[in-house]
């Protein structure tokens, strides 16, 4: 399982297509996820006082796209996915905030 964060409104805007693409992707070629142990790290680097956001819970085996393990700021090792994020590998939505 991998975990992407975005803003309520972003998600709500692709929930009803095909694919999700956050509004960056165009930009950066890629989508940035986390694995759990991961999640507060980036929520405190990334999205510290933001609100209305979500976690996109997304299953590996259910992406079309390719996932390419990258070297992060913390030189940890992320997930990041190199297309569109099929709807069916996002099994599960939560509020964070």
């Amino acid at each position: 399982m991998i975990y992407h964060v975005t803003e309520a409104f972003s998600w709500e805007e692709y929930s009803r297509k095909d694919h999700y693409k956050p509004e960056n992707f165009g930009k950066e070629g890629f989508i940035h996820c986390c694995y759990r142990e991961q999640l507060n790290g980036v929520l405190d680097r990334y999205f510290k006082n933001k609100v209305n956001l979500v976690v996109l819970f997304i299953d590996e085996n259910l992406l079309q796209p390719e996932v390419k393990l990258e070297e992060g700021p913390t030189k940890e090792l992320f997930p990041h996915v190199y297309g569109l994020i099929n709807k069916e590998a996002v099994v599960k939505v939560e509020r964070i905030s």
